[in-house]
């Protein structure tokens, strides 16, 4: 076995210098003697991919350093490890895919890509015997790829509840705590910078639901695929539903649910939801993350910390490019990905069941409620509870009703949501999110 005192420098490829890929270059620099220390790897940048040679740096690159292609990366002898930060799946995938295939240990930080073709790049991983180390990929700088992959493998995954889109998070934090306008606290995400200036993979869920994927495929042993999920975005939710749900005793927050039933058929879906305002995660506020992961044997565990920005995000980099040192230095226990049989199929969607939480603006006028009730009786739910907050209402001819729902599965309130909406006294489309007890 290879001395552990004796440094052992590892040459790295960084393809993307963007503001992850600058927080990585930085950082490596700046904790280099640290790192060895620790680690007794001398961790060295020695090549540099951007598109555009020309357009200014967060940070000093020497010339020689920059290439414009890729693939000189990898045909650097030299370079050990290629961290992919480009972003995208197309030319992303090449990209790890050619790395691999020249027996290259590849970083990446690419949700979308192991979300959609992760499946295809640990099998060539496998078949190549070169790992791809992924940490980045999930919740920013919280360590919760490694937590399932090492810290909770003797347990068997019972729940994941995360709220892993530091974007929608902070949107929803805004309308709640300031009374914003939906529109309006986007807006101030985008001037904050924590949204893109097209939002549209954070608000509309899809950027959690690729973290979620990749969680779900982790902690189940088999690839989750993108149509076996279930997806919802935050950009119908007002701030009517935050208050009426604060009255009935919770937060809204776009969650993430990771799950099993007792048939090993796993469910994934990530959607605004109800939380009870006294469980922990209704309070993490802002741009931040947590995650909740319950084990068989350890019980609930909570993750939490920032789930991007350039210094939390590279330091999940890093750890990876530590860990692909190790691998080089004694060997690697796996390629990224162990797959396993035990569970190993994805439950529909429209089976799962939940709680839920419904607002309607109906006419105001007798009999509308009962119109309702038929519609949901006909589907076999049941309504828990019926209010009718008079203080929060305008001065027109309808009415805000909202209606706490027993269990029932989805496909059954999507078709009375349906038969609901056709409903001549209702004036706006049926708001429905579902309600989380997180009781398992």
């Amino acid at each position: 076995m290879p001395n552990a005192n004796t440094p052992r420098t590892i040459r790295i490829g960084l393809a993307g210098l963007g503001n992850v890929g600058a927080g990585v270059f930085k950082n490596v620099a700046k904790n280099r003697d640290l790192i060895l220390q620790r680690t007794g790897a001398n961790l060295e940048i020695t090549k540099v991919a951007v598109r555009n040679l020309g357009k200014p740096r967060d940070v000093e690159v020497p010339a020689a350093m920059l290439t414009d292609d890729w693939r000189a990366i990898i045909a650097d002898a030299d370079v050990q490890v290629v961290v992919e930060l480009i972003g995208g799946t197309t030319e992303a995938f090449d990209l790890v895919s050619t790395a691999l295939r020249a027996k290259k240990i590849v970083v990446t930080g690419n949700k979308a890509l192991l979300a959609e073709r992760g499946q295809e790049l640990f099998a060539l991983a496998e078949e190549c015997r070169v790992p791809i180390y992924f940490e980045a990929a999930v919740a920013g700088g919280i360590p919760i790829i490694q937590v399932l992959q090492e810290g909770l493998v003797a347990n068997h995954i019972r729940s994941i509840h995360g709220i892993i889109n530091g974007t929608c998070n902070y949107i929803l934090t805004r309308m709640a705590q300031a009374g914003l306008s939906y529109s309006d606290a986007l807006q101030e995400a985008q001037d904050k910078g924590y949204a893109e200036a097209d939002p549209t993979l954070d608000v509309s869920g899809w950027d959690a639901a690729h973290k979620a994927i990749i969680l779900a495929s982790l902690s189940y042993g088999f690839w989750i695929k993108a149509e076996d999920v279930h997806v919802e975005g935050i950009d119908r939710v007002s701030i009517a539903d935050i208050r009426f749900a604060e009255r009935l005793g919770y937060g809204v927050k776009l969650l993430s649910v990771i799950r099993a039933d007792d048939q090993g058929r796993v469910e994934v879906r990530t959607q605004p939801t109800l939380l009870p305002s006294s469980h922990v995660l209704a309070s993490v506020n802002g741009a931040f993350n947590a995650i909740v992961v319950n084990g068989d044997i350890v019980g609930e565990t909570l993750f939490y910390g920032r789930g991007a920005g350039q210094d939390p995000t590279s330091s999940s980099v890093i750890s990876d490019l530590c860990e692909a040192a190790a691998t080089i230095i004694y060997g690697a226990r796996h390629t990224g990905f162990v797959p396993h049989g035990l569970y190993g199929k994805s439950k529909p969607i429209d089976d799962t069941e939940s709680r839920y939480f419904l607002r309607l603006t109906v006419d105001d006028v007798p009999g509308v409620l009962g119109q309702i009730t038929t519609a949901l009786g006909a589907r076999g739910i049941g309504i828990s509870s019926v209010i009718q907050p008079e203080d929060l209402e305008s001065e027109s001819a309808t009415t805000s009703l909202v209606l706490m729902i027993h269990d029932a599965k989805l496909g059954d309130m999507k078709a009375a949501m349906g038969a609901i909406a056709r409903l001549s006294c209702v004036r706006e489309h049926p708001v429905w999110m579902r309600v989380e007890t997180m009781t398992s």
